[in-house]
């Protein structure tokens, strides 16, 4: 016997925050993608040495580790960035209908 039920889903945004209602959401989101480059930067280090590296306690680094991305400014994963040998590259550029007004590309 064949189970022919259909799942309901809603198709993304692409914008996990946007989609539960959140306000700011493109700022929530730069956010994550700018600490989720960080913390994947870090993760080989000790919390100590990282710290260090980042300029901000081992308390915060956890934090940062563990994906709470909101408890630091866009500047300050900025940066950590720098702190971390990377350069980071501002566009800016015509808002056209139906784009984030913000996003976030990382190369390798």
């Amino acid at each position: 016997m064949t189970d022919t039920r259909q799942i309901e889903f809603e198709e993304s945004s692409g914008n996990v925050f946007e989609d539960l209602g959140m306000e700011n959401s493109e700022e929530l989101m730069t956010r994550a993608k700018i600490g989720f480059h960080v913390a994947s930067l870090i993760k080989e280090l000790k919390q100590k040495d990282a710290a260090k590296i980042l300029g901000i306690a081992q308390p915060d680094v956890s934090h940062l580790m563990n994906g709470h991305f909101s408890r630091f400014t866009t500047d300050k994963l900025l940066d950590f960035l720098r702190r971390l040998d990377q350069k980071v590259t501002i566009e800016i550029s015509t808002h056209k209908e139906g784009e984030p007004y913000q996003e976030v590309a990382l190369k390798a």
